[in-house]
């Protein structure tokens, strides 16, 4: 009987990674016409009008009785100077979605890099370390390690000391039965995972090394998980969205064709032990 041999990926996503054809990738391919008529997106900032090239004023808000016969009345800026301010005004509602925590300093980082980045990938060791929590902390019967823990275990020829390769589709079997970690727990929310990643794209898990001695087994398992940075017509149809000036900046300042800023992928990875005994 022929042993799996290591290093073997076992999970991939049908979402591919690098995946630079996603709907939520695109950017500066919407009009001023349609982001009003299509996604109502007539309001966007209380600092600026991205239309007008203007400065808003208080009595430029939509609650003030001013607010209609004043349009176009503010000062004159130039597009520099709009987007920069869009941007200063995206980072500072940000605040609300990342309350507290460890990871609560990422999406700004993250603005920053829509802003500079030109697209390029993004890479920080809080996400790192964020995905390896989760995956540890999951006790859950979905968890993707907790259930790779028992195929292994029971799938393991544990005379020849090897795990067979004709029993490889398990692993994948498992695993699609679990849940993949996804940062959409009530405390990501609060935390900054929620509004820097929250759902993820694609997923791939591979087994670095299976190492049996005696009756114990030793897996070194890498996560690698990737999300994209960008929205979607989806997500800002959706009124949960659509409602906050956050999500309208940032949707504007991605898919407005004066803008296009571009969105990015997001890379993060972890490599755990699965540990276990023959009985």
């Amino acid at each position: 009987m022929a042993a799996l041999q290591f290093p073997c990926t076992i999970f991939k996503t049908q979402n591919r990674m690098d995946d630079y054809s996603a709907e939520d990738m695109r950017c500066g391919d919407l009009t001023e016409a349609q982001l009003k008529s299509h996604y109502r997106l007539d309001y966007i900032s209380d600092r600026v009008d991205p239309y007008m090239l203007t400065r808003r004023s208080s009595m430029d808000r939509p609650q003030s009785m001013f607010c209609c016969n004043r349009r176009g009345a503010g000062e004159k800026i130039s597009r520099q100077q709009c987007a920069m301010m869009l941007f200063d005004e995206f980072r500072s509602l940000s605040r609300n979605f990342s309350i507290y925590g460890p990871y609560s300093h990422l999406i700004e980082k993250m603005i920053i890099h829509m802003q500079n980045g030109n697209g390029t990938p993004f890479h920080d060791m809080s996400l790192d370390t964020a995905l390896k929590e989760h995956i540890l902390n999951d006790k859950s019967k979905n968890s993707t390690r907790l259930r790779l823990h028992e195929v292994i275990k029971k799938n393991i020829d544990w005379h020849k000391k090897h795990y067979p390769a004709k029993e490889k589709d398990k692993l994948k079997e498992i695993i699609l039965g679990g849940k993949l970690p996804k940062f959409d727990r009530f405390q990501d929310d609060f935390n900054g995972m929620g509004i820097t990643v929250h759902d993820t794209w694609a997923t791939r898990i591979t087994i670095k090394s299976l190492h049996i001695y005696n009756d114990h087994f030793r897996a070194v398992v890498h996560y690698k998980v990737q999300d994209h940075f960008g929205l979607d017509s989806d997500d800002i149809l959706k009124k949960k969205f659509s409602q906050f000036h956050f999500f309208r900046i940032w949707f504007v300042l991605q898919r407005y064709n004066q803008f296009g800023f571009k969105p990015f992928m997001t890379n993060m990875e972890a490599i755990i032990e699965i540990k276990g005994a023959h009985k």
